[in-house]
């Protein structure tokens, strides 16, 4: 490890299991101040990982973290996980957008009250964090902002379209990643000038995390976790002047940079 985030603070949602996870582990492991947040604060046989056992992990391996139990779907509640994580580490130098909530159907019978919940916890959470964090980010000069998408945010080829497109159900997943895709560019645009990167990152192919196989997501063609932590990493400490506005997908970005052969 480089100790590349040293100094810095790092706030991860979606920090109790799987990618949000893993990623809070490399910026603590990089020295940075990490600060997670989920719903799940302690051990629970419902799910796989909470935020205590993250922050135990990060402690056991010489890191510094902090844990904020949080509903990200609730306005109050975003308002309520930023002040305290600015109160106990500091405002964050960088922030990942990582917690997700995700129903799989065809959009003929998509539910309303479950297409609202997709469309705060994919768009406006993300958006209202990033307005939280901007103003300390813009006082520095500099910051970074990470959403994570997915290529189901590409538009599908067709007619004729591929089966994924027309049995699985993914049409509002794939709507509320596109929205997040252009909502990234957009931010880029506009901190351009105030020295904050804004970025997206993408596995090629789906990762093998709890999440991932509840939603059957994970089945083949599975991508190696360290592929889209070593993404987030390379887009959360690059220049903001050169590396902003990107909807990276792992294995064409790590080729490019030259990490991946």
């Amino acid at each position: 490890m480089t100790g590349e985030c040293h100094g810095r603070v790092a706030l991860v949602t979606g920090g109790s299991r799987g990618l949000g996870k893993a990623i809070a582990q490399r910026f603590a492991a990089e020295g940075a101040t990490v600060a997670i947040t989920a719903r799940t604060m302690d051990p629970d046989p419902k799910y796989h990982g909470s935020l205590r056992e993250t922050c135990e992990e990060i402690a056991a391996a010489g890191g510094t973290a902090v844990a904020v139990q949080a509903d990200l779907s609730r306005s109050e509640e975003r308002v309520r996980l930023f002040d305290e994580v600015v109160d106990r580490v500091g405002a964050p130098d960088i922030l990942v957008n990582d917690a997700a909530v995700t129903f799989l159907r065809p959009l003929d019978g998509f539910p309303e009250k479950r297409a609202r919940l997709m469309v705060e916890m994919h768009l406006i959470a993300p958006l209202h964090l990033t307005q939280l964090a901007i103003p300390a980010m813009r006082e520095r000069g500099r910051g970074w902002v990470l959403n994570l998408t997915s290529v189901g945010g590409d538009l599908p080829d067709g007619p004729p379209f591929a089966e994924f497109d027309t049995d699985a159900g993914f049409g509002m997943y794939g709507t509320v990643k596109a929205g997040l895709n252009r909502m990234t560019k957009s931010l880029a645009a506009e901190l351009y000038s105030d020295g904050i990167a804004v970025n997206a990152a993408a596995p090629t192919n789906p990762v093998a995390t709890p999440g991932a196989g509840t939603l059957d997501l994970a089945k083949t063609d599975t991508e190696d976790i360290e592929l889209i932590v070593e993404t987030v990493f390379r887009l959360c400490t690059g220049d903001p002047k050169t590396s902003t506005g990107r909807i990276a997908h792992t294995q064409t970005f790590l080729r490019e940079v030259g990490w991946l052969g």
